[in-house]
């Protein structure tokens, strides 16, 4: 019913720009993205581990009329598990049912492959856009990134990516209404309206951002309310000596009535190293709804923040490292660190790729947790838990 409504309401919105522009309609171009991930993980906290492939099949088209613009993204992911403990997420992407969106364009396929299958399709980006002279209005599903940080964005609203995702091609889309306005090349304004369906009833995210750059300094921030609550946040990047130093900050009003802080800083910079390039990013976040001992992991994984997406990692103090490595034209090396500064766990996740073509890729890495396990005496750790994994991926695009 609420997919219907939105269609009708964008279709009369936009009926009049149809109608003029029809003539000049764009013969709509299908892009396509295919991935597949098989990989084999050990016993863990929270699976038995075991084999698993994840195979995602994703077609695109953005068809224009004149100053219309329509955008769909519609596609299957399949994912088979030996055991019933579900992979990394990471190595899933777009697998996960949002619980939030107010849309419901995700559904399981009608078809029982067994109790190891996870079959569903989905439309993952659904919205029409109409721009006018300096200002864009976008309503529907669509992908929005208000993140200045690279791994930990605690001041991005909107389906931040988790950290240790290696397939970043594409964001979750959120249902929402966003109107762009750019006063110059170099500045912007934007409001966005987002209704979402949670666990405990529906809630509405408003916010108004602002973004300029002047002088080497790139400055944004953005307030509101953020799922009912009270909400404001800032971000800054400045390039110094050849690196980017990045921040962002959110102050958000809680349940009674005080103020939780969230906020992430880094680094990144690029050098030649034996005539290749070494890409280094170093971040620290703490974030206010994170749990500042292992005993308070449990709780974190029940409330609303972590039930909603918001948060990438569980701990109040996280630290990111990824280097990457040129070993050829064609093949790089990369290592992320994760590492939860309160309980001592960190996540390890070496790689290693390949490019085939332009649009084909190899990848082949793994996941180690190291820190203590649950266990009938020990709380365990927030990486520690994690099964020791294994994977190789396919990606291609057509």
């Amino acid at each position: 019913m609420s997919a219907a409504v939105c269609a009708a309401a964008v279709s009369l919105l936009l009926a009049p720009a149809l109608a003029t522009h029809a003539a000049s309609a764009q013969e709509p171009v299908v892009r396509g993205y295919y991935l597949n991930v098989a990989s084999i993980s050990g016993h863990g906290a929270y699976g038995a581990g075991g084999a698993s492939e994840f195979q995602r099949l994703r077609l695109m088209t953005s068809p224009a009329a004149g100053p219309l613009r329509l955008e769909v993204a519609y596609e299957h992911t399949l994912l088979y598990s030996q055991e019933a403990g579900a992979p990394l997420g990471a190595l899933t992407p777009g697998s996960q049912v949002s619980s939030i969106n107010w849309l419901e364009l995700d559904w399981p396929v009608g078809v029982s492959l067994g109790d190891h299958f996870a079959w569903q399709h989905r439309l993952d980006r659904l919205n029409a856009t109409l721009t006018v002279g300096n200002a864009e209005l976008r309503v529907g599903r669509q992908a929005i990134s208000w993140a200045t940080t690279l791994f930990l964005t605690p001041a991005d609203p909107f389906s931040p990516f988790d950290p240790s995702d290696p397939f970043r091609e594409y964001r979750g889309g959120v249902d929402a209404l966003r109107l762009q306005f750019f006063p110059s090349a170099f500045s912007a304004a934007e409001l966005v309206v987002r209704p979402e369906r949670t666990t405990v009833g529906h809630t509405l995210t408003a916010l108004a951002r602002g973004k300029l750059s002047a002088g080497g300094w790139d400055l944004s921030a953005w307030a509101g309310a953020l799922h009912d609550r009270a909400a404001a946040a800032a971000a800054v990047t400045r390039t110094l000596a050849g690196a980017a130093l990045r921040g962002e900050i959110t102050l958000r009003r809680d349940a009674r009535g005080g103020t939780i802080a969230r906020f992430a800083v880094g680094a990144d910079r690029r050098w030649s190293v034996l005539r290749r390039d070494l890409y280094l990013v170093v971040e620290y976040q703490h974030d206010g709804y994170g749990a500042a001992d292992a005993s308070d992991l449990a709780a974190i994984g029940v409330s609303l923040p972590f039930l909603r997406g918001e948060m990438q990692v569980a701990g109040r103090d996280v630290a990111a490292m990824q280097a990457t490595y040129q070993l050829h034209p064609l093949v790089s090396a990369a290592l992320l660190v994760l590492a939860d500064l309160h309980d001592g766990s960190v996540l390890l996740s070496p790689a290693f790729s390949y490019s085939v073509s332009d649009a084909v890729g190899l990848r082949a890495g793994a996941y180690l947790g190291v820190g203590r396990s649950p266990g009938l005496t020990s709380t365990g750790s927030e990486f520690g838990g994690l099964p020791q994994t294994g994977y190789i991926a396919l990606s291609a695009f057509f």
